[in-house]
């Protein structure tokens, strides 16, 4: 049975483009209504997620990068710097006269790490440490940088609950991820067999609730017409963007391996869309949660497509040993 179980999740790994266009469609079609239950679901989800994919990495693993955060480091500076700057030159440039929309991309550009950033850099087999350690110090950033953003460009604060923005992302990474390297070093290793089979499985059937959930939720604010097709493209853009920028990044680092720019992709990539359209939804008029719904089209399909993209890269995969020793 669990050889059986481990077939099935090798074969929804090598098969995730299929399985999320899948979901989003799905949740396109059922258009799920929001809720507390709903929401509290999705953090459930996301933190076993986290769970599953953290019984696969080691405290001594996750520790050693603390150690040498550099990588980490120049991603964020990546994604919090240079990202939200292509954002808004895009919107100044395709959107001179329509400054809700010009918000609306900022937005998408400043908002912390998609927690899936960490779910992608597992099934690509990607430097999971490193995306762990970047999600988590993001967790920390992202109050102080928010208020600064909107200050400087709208030339106020808004009044956001950064609590209640932390407690969610600590219950859906920082938790989970010291519960399983937790679990990891108590069963010196042998949790990985769990994560590889039933675990593996069972996140991965998550992961396709959470995007069909996400899916459901923007479906009532997605409006179709000729005037999105402008939208579209630039969101388009914008979100290529993102990737190509943590792809670009990586060569800044020393001794660069497919696990790390893996990693870096999918952190400078990825944003918590739905953190976003909440934000833009509660402080600005709806016009500003156009492109931020948009980019919840694009951000996940595109994820699934990269591993795929990358068989055609030079650069090669290196041994696991060698892959994650770039730190």
């Amino acid at each position: 049975m669990q050889q059986k179980l481990r077939l099935w999740n090798d074969w929804l790994s090598s098969h995730m483009f299929l399985v999320v266009l899948f979901a989003l469609f799905t949740g396109f079609f059922l258009q799920i209504p929001d809720s507390s239950v709903t929401r509290f679901l999705v953090i459930l989800l996301f933190g076993y997620m986290t769970f599953i994919t953290s019984l696969s990495i080691s405290f001594k693993k996750f520790i050693e990068v603390l150690r040498h955060p550099w990588v980490p480091l120049w991603t964020l500076a990546l994604i919090h710097f240079i990202t939200p700057l292509v954002a808004w030159l895009a919107g100044i440039l395709f959107y001179p006269n329509d400054f809700l929309i010009r918000i609306g991309y900022l937005i998408c550009a400043c908002i912390p790490v998609g927690v899936t950033s960490v779910i992608w850099t597992e099934l690509s087999q990607g430097n999971t440490a490193v995306s762990l350690v970047t999600v988590t110090l993001d967790t920390l950033l992202v109050p102080l940088l928010l208020p600064l953003y909107f200050k400087l460009i709208l030339g106020q604060s808004l009044q956001i609950n950064y609590t209640a923005m932390v407690l969610e992302l600590l219950a859906m990474i920082t938790l989970p991820s010291l519960l399983g390297m937790a679990v990891h070093d108590w069963t010196k290793g042998k949790a990985v067999h769990f994560a590889k089979h039933i675990g593996g499985l069972t996140s991965k059937i998550g992961f396709f609730s959470v995007i069909l959930i996400s899916a459901g939720l923007v479906a009532p604010e997605v409006h179709w017409s000729s005037t999105l097709l402008k939208t579209l493209l630039v969101t388009l853009f914008i979100v290529i963007a993102g990737y190509s920028l943590g792809y670009l990044g990586s060569f800044a680092t020393k001794d660069r391996s497919y696990a790390t720019t893996i990693a870096m992709i999918y952190n400078v990539g990825l944003r918590n869309l739905s953190f976003g359209l909440v934000l833009a939804l509660t402080y600005f008029p709806a016009a500003a949660a156009l492109p931020i719904t948009l980019g919840m089209l694009y951000q996940q399909p595109i994820a699934a497509i990269i591993p795929y993209l990358y068989k055609q890269s030079p650069l090669k995969k290196l041994p696991p040993n060698q892959a994650n020793a770039n730190l």
